[in-house]
This record gives structure tokens, sequence and C-alpha cells, in this order.
């Protein structure tokens, strides 16, 4: 086991650099929400109640969604109080401390323990919201920080899935546990942990099928993988990371609440950010279900798995300068 400190955490380098790349993946979001602030948040107008209901179905439109929308502008309506503002270019900053607000508690970066058994993280999601890629990027992350990595291929459903696994496999020289198609993912995910106690691996991540969460069958089997993982290491799966593509919008949350009936999970990956203009949808997600918003996807690139930092992605939404933040 690599042991250079207590815990392990994910973080950035070169944050200017990468400060720039969630700036340019907000963009489609950025023009849907900000983009029309510049007219309704113009120098020399008043804050009347036409604003704020424009204001409101800008929200709405970015798809932050009715119920946490109606939060901010009742949070808005007491900083416009208690600042007694009265220009509605003042709002801008009113409107990032509120966003803040509600995004701060999210920011909980994914914190690898060391112990004496490994740690292991199960990913969960539909087809299609970058599953296996964003492992990969993840393996790629905690094996620049020292750390010893097996992946388990337990979606074995679909060849392809397995192929993708070892290909990310070989890419960062981590072990892959995987069996033919078809075969027990239960028994791939119990060979896995056998095999990942006996090598003292530090991490073990578990691959899952891309599965409907309105799926009976399909979510028994996951719910028996998790059983399986407790089993075997006490207390495992140690995360169960929910993996969301941005560019569904409201439907993430419904996606959520359909995995949380059959596995608890405790950390979300929301991939896409760059091709879509939903990526509101992450005040909303924040807001309504507090749990911790692991990572987002701003890119196809190895490195544009970053976690999430709340004050950046605020004032990338905004085209702000963090050089020249307070």
């Amino acid at each position: 086991m690599s042991c250079p400190n207590s815990e392990d955490r994910i973080i950035d380098n070169n944050k200017p650099k990468l400060f720039s790349r969630l700036r340019a993946s907000l963009s489609r979001t950025r023009q849907s929400l900000t983009g029309g602030l510049s007219s309704l948040f113009g120098a020399g107008k008043k804050i009347d109640q036409q604003t704020l209901d424009e204001l409101e179905e800008l929200l709405i439109l970015a798809d932050v969604g009715v119920e946490t929308s109606m939060k901010i502008m009742d949070a808005l309506d007491a900083i416009i109080k208690r600042d007694r503002i009265k220009e509605s270019e003042l709002l801008y900053p009113a409107l990032e401390e509120v966003l803040l607000g509600l995004l701060q508690d999210s920011e909980v970066p994914l914190i690898i323990p060391n112990s004496a058994e490994p740690f292991v993280i199960m990913v969960v999601g539909v087809n299609g919201a970058g599953k296996t890629t964003s492992i990969g990027k993840i393996t790629s992350q905690l094996v620049q920080q020292g750390k010893t990595v097996l992946l388990a291929a337990g979606d074995t459903f679909r060849a392809a899935a397995s192929e993708q696994l070892k290909i990310w496999g070989d890419r960062n020289q981590v072990q892959v546990i995987a069996q033919q198609p078809g075969a027990d993912a239960a028994a791939v995910v119990h060979d896995a942990l056998d095999s990942a106690v006996s090598r003292q691996s530090d991490v073990v991540i578990i691959d899952t099928a891309g599965r409907q969460h309105t799926s009976g069958d399909l979510m028994q089997e996951l719910e028996k993988i998790y059983r399986i993982a407790g089993r075997k290491l006490p207390g495992a799966p140690h995360e169960v990371l929910l993996v969301l593509d941005a560019g569904i919008g409201q439907n993430a949350i419904q996606q959520l609440e359909g995995f949380n009936k059959t596995v608890n999970v405790s950390g979300l990956c929301l991939t896409k950010l760059d091709g879509t203009a939903k990526g509101g949808v992450i005040i909303s997600i924040a807001d309504r279900t507090k749990l911790p918003i692991r990572f987002i996807g701003i890119g196809e690139g190895i490195d544009d798995l970053r976690p999430f930092i709340a004050k950046d992605f605020v004032q990338a939404l905004f085209n702000r300068d963090p050089s020249h933040a307070d």
C-alpha cells in the first residue's frame, strides 16, 4: 500500500490553464444564462418586477429548475433588501453570491484514505453517460498520485465495455479483472476484490453495466454487486459514484432518485459540460440532493475530468477572471 499521507485527494494542477478550459466548456450554458443578463442588467436600468421575472425565466431556461430558481430568487430578493440595491447591474455580484452559496456544500473532493484494505469505488449510471471513460480518467489521476489501482469489468452485458476498460487499463498500466461476456457480474467483482486484497491494491474501481434506472432486473443485479462487495470487504463499496450526462438536464435528478432506491449514491460525476447549454442543472442537483459533486467533465482530454470547485464554476459561468476576483 502507498502511504505518503494519511489520505489523498485528487487536486488540480496548473490552475490557470484548467480554469480557461472550464470557462470554455461552459460557453453554451453561459450564453443561455448570462448572455441574457447583459441586456437585463444593463447600466442605468432600475430593478423592477419585470426584471426579476425575466431573470427567473433565464434561470429556468438554463435548466436550473423551477424549484431551485424560486429559491435563488427568494435569496436574491433578500440581498436586494439587505444591501438596498437599486441598479440592476449590481445584481451580478448578488447573483454570484447566491449561486456560490447553493454550490459550496457540494464541493467535496473524493478522498482516498490510506488503509490496510483497498478503497472500493463502484461506478454506476446509464449507457452513454461516460462511465467507463470517467473510470479511465480517474484511474489516471490516482496513478499519478502513486496509488495502485485495480479495475473490475462488472459490465458483462457488452463485450465492448470490457474491451474499453482493458484499453484504459493498458493505458494506465493497471490490472483489469474481466470474464467472458454474459458472465455473472457479481462473480467478477468477487474475483477482483480477492485479487486486490492479495496484491494489496490501494483502490478498486468497479465498472457496472449501463442500465436504465427503471429496469427492475438490471437494478437487482446492481444491488447484488453492491451486496457482494460489502461481504468481501466490510464497508465496501466505500464510494458509489453516479455518472450523469449534464446534457440530460433535469432528467439527471430522476436518474439519481432511481439509483438511490437500489444503492446508496455517495458522490456524483457530471460529464459532457462542454457539449450542453444545460450546465445549470449542476446548481439544481447541488440544491436538491445535497450530494458531493466529486468530478465534472469539461472535455475529451484525459485531464478534462476535474474535481468540482464551486467558486471556479461560478466565476467561469460569469466569464470572470479568477486572478481579478476578490
